[in-house]
């Protein structure tokens, strides 16, 4: 089935999927196609769709994944790598983003954000703190980057702040939009009760990438995700009015993918709003408006 397009009803016309590696996907496309690439690649750990690799060889296909993802990119666009923590064989943690940062470096790209991921549920660690985030490392391949920031801001702490002297005395003194979203983002991640799970067991939340499709590119802009998984990009992407590419070997996510993608479409399609607080049990009504 390698490079068939799965569907049960016909295909939307601004989306690319295929079950196929993604260097072979990617080598396809044109140079400079791309506003963003937005991804979570394995963190070859040993989940059921990877295959657990020495740390040299991992870094090695990572490294081929990046470089065309960097050929891909557009002049004002944006690589958005979104990863966790490697945990070798005796236990020690790898910071997978340390170990890659070096490989976009390489071709000259320039890291505007960190970006911290924070989540309350996972598993728990019996012999060492029980992790909670992963990062996403945001690259420009030039100072001339789409960056919107409008579309990603989230409610002041204090909306109704004023400045009480000087010349903008009684005016607001903060955004009517709200506040820049900082580089610490709280976000559920896809667990049992999650209204987005699937059968797939690391699942992009749709809202963090809505985030970045927002902030890094323009409507009518292409996004691609070369390690697609069960579609949450391209939900994203499609959803805001881009246009969407991805890929990834297991057909069964893939069909999900098209799944969701078409229940995107027809309106039936549950997913997480954006900015929803994250539910909190001392409130009311977990503090969810």
């Amino acid at each position: 089935m390698n490079g068939l397009s799965l569907a049960r009803l016909p295909a939307s016309p601004n989306v690319t999927l295929k079950v196929q590696d993604n260097l072979s996907f990617m080598h396809l496309l044109p140079d400079e196609s791309m506003d963003l690439v937005v991804t979570s690649p394995p963190y070859n750990i040993g989940k059921a769709y990877e295959k657990r690799s020495s740390m040299e060889e991992y870094v090695q296909s990572q490294a081929a994944t990046i470089a065309e993802a960097v050929r891909l990119t557009s002049p004002t666009g944006s690589i958005a790598w979104q990863v966790g923590n490697h945990i070798a064989s005796n236990g020690e943690v790898v910071p997978l983003d340390i170990v890659l940062y070096p490989l976009f470096k390489s071709h000259g790209l320039t890291l505007r954000n960190r970006i911290v991921w924070h989540f309350e549920h996972g598993l728990h660690a019996s012999k060492r703190l029980s992790g909670r985030y992963e990062t996403i490392l945001w690259f420009t391949k030039s100072d001339d980057y789409v960056f919107n920031l409008d579309p990603i801001r989230v409610p002041s702490k204090y909306p109704m702040k004023r400045h009480f002297k000087g010349p903008k005395k009684g005016q607001l003194s903060g955004n009517p939009l709200g506040k820049n979203p900082s580089d610490v983002w709280i976000i559920p991640n896809v667990k049992a009760n999650h209204p987005e799970k699937t059968t797939h067991p690391a699942q992009f939340p749709v809202e963090l990438v809505e985030r970045l499709v927002l902030a890094l590119t323009n409507e009518g802009g292409s996004v691609l995700d070369p390690y697609v998984g069960v579609g949450s990009s391209l939900v994203a992407a499609v959803k805001h009015g881009r246009n969407a590419y991805g890929c990834d070997l297991v057909p069964e996510y893939v069909e999900i993918a098209w799944e969701r993608l078409h229940a995107l479409e027809e309106g039936t399609l549950k997913m997480r709003p954006m900015n929803r607080p994250v539910y909190d049990p001392t409130l009311p009504n977990g503090g969810q408006r």
